[in-house]
């Protein structure tokens, strides 16, 4: 594995933390349908022109077919992606230009800049949709990505990431390397300036870069790539372009008293093609609906999506129950709940759904699973696959002393039954003591309760 040290971090690193992995199949496909309600506003940052001395000093010669130099690809089920050629106007647009910005605003971190295998913790002044899940902070790295996961461990480069192109650079190598950004509080700029492969440093210099915007969108751009990105070896790193998320569940080892492992799902990844990022060009991805954009019940269940949404009235939720907080659906005992899909009230159909909603096609996607264990010197797998059924995965949990809808219910059951036993004993009681009392007088009727009953009457 490839490991990254965190500086600057909050929360902390885990420390001797071991990551395994393994993985399973779950994916889907949308329909072509959903071609027509993507968003094709792009992300120009204000720059209706470049500066001489910029990107266009690269341009290649005009009066090419752009038309030929656009791809589209659906098949990601939370994000559609666009990939624009050398060609295409739309790839100088969405460049940002980051020495045309405000230079208070434009930070190269000291410390990026001069080290291999390094990641930095950075703050958003927005908040930026991720998988349908709202990010204040991310982790930048040196390796061409950035880290979007809570749980900060030191293998990064696993899942929950985006990586314009992840690959084994290290900035030391040269001077004119650096690593910088740029926060306007609408997008952030995450900039790789002049970066060399650290195993092959003859092959130049590389400048690409990753903007996040607050509607959600991704934005990769490319303005020197000296190589064909197929050709990267992956010996020594990963090398991946795309994005990838997952979720964490925490269970206890019962054998290891005090010790928690944590367990990372990755869900989902988007993989981009390696052979169309060349010099010049560009990638749009857009996020598509998901059921965390729901508030209520009744347009959670009728809504067409292309995920099987529920709502949990517990809650208060809506999911297809695989995000970020698959671990408080499963212990809210939402699962059972979801099986039914009808709300407690009328169904309101009157909330409008953010997006334009497709139907959804079944096919198969990977699940990446990564095991991380606090406090123990050795890993441990798990002893199945992760699926699709929630009860495979909730045994695990109630080792955490987790507790569902069904066990809270047995629990009431069992509280009301030893109260009506007791009620009934008090009962009992009270009447054998009045029979003992009656008996007494009649035998001792000079007795003082017997003439203090003969008083009252």
């Amino acid at each position: 594995g490839v490991f990254y040290e965190v500086v600057q971090s909050f929360p902390r690193v885990e420390e001797n933390v071991e990551v395994d992995s393994f993985v399973s199949s779950h994916r889907w496909r949308r329909h072509s349908e959903s071609l027509k309600s993507v968003n094709t506003n792009r992300a120009s940052m204000g720059q209706d022109s470049l500066e001489p001395g910029g990107f266009t000093d690269l341009l290649l010669e005009e009066g090419h077919d752009n038309t030929t130099q656009i791809e589209e690809d659906t098949d990601h089920n939370y994000y559609t992606s666009r990939t624009y050629g050398p060609y295409d106007s739309t790839s100088r647009d969405l460049w940002v230009n980051i020495d045309q910005m405000e230079k208070d605003k434009v930070k190269i971190h000291g410390i990026l800049s001069n080290t291999h295998r390094q990641a930095a913790r950075v703050n958003l002044s927005f908040d930026f949709p991720f998988y349908g899940h709202f990010l204040r902070e991310i982790t930048v790295a040196t390796g061409g990505f950035i880290y979007t996961g809570e749980v900060v461990h030191r293998m990064l480069t696993a899942t929950q990431y985006i990586a314009p192109l992840m690959a084994n650079f290290d900035p030391s190598v040269s001077r004119n390397s650096t690593v910088r950004y740029f926060d306007n509080g609408t997008a952030l700029v995450v900039q790789w300036d002049h970066v060399h492969l650290q195993d092959n440093y003859n092959l130049g210099s590389f400048t690409f870069q990753a903007t996040l915007l607050n509607d959600g969108r991704i934005i990769f751009g490319y303005k020197e790539i000296p190589v064909a990105v197929t050709q990267i070896s992956s010996t020594n790193h990963p090398v991946k372009v795309g994005l990838s998320d997952a979720f964490v569940v925490v269970h206890r080892i019962q054998q290891i008293p005090n010790v928690r492992r944590r367990t990372i799902y990755e869900y989902h990844r988007v993989e981009l093609q390696m052979s169309k990022i060349t010099n010049l060009s560009a990638v749009e991805m857009i996020p598509l609906p998901t059921c965390l954009q729901f508030s209520s019940c009744g347009p959670c269940v009728t809504a067409q999506i292309g995920f099987n949404c529920s709502w949990c009235s517990k809650l208060q939720r809506c999911s297809s129950g695989f995000d970020r907080h698959r671990q408080d659906w499963v212990d809210s005992g939402c699962p059972e709940e979801s099986k039914d899909k009808i709300c407690e009230k009328n169904i309101d159909t009157t909330e409008t759904p953010l997006y334009s909603t497709t139907t959804l096609l079944p096919t198969t996607t990977r699940f990446r699973v990564l095991t991380t264990t606090r406090g123990s010197t050795t890993s441990h797998l798990p002893t199945s696959l992760p699926t699709e059924d929630d009860t495979k995965i909730a045994l695990h949990l109630k080792d955490n002393g987790a507790s569902t809808d069904d066990s809270a219910a047995e629990k009431k059951g069992g509280t009301l039954h030893a109260g009506l036993i007791v009620g009934i004993l008090v009962l009992v009681l009270v009447v054998a003591a009045a029979i003992l009392v009656t008996v007494y007088m009649y035998h001792h009727p000079t007795s003082a309760a017997s003439l203090f009953f003969i008083e009252v009457r």
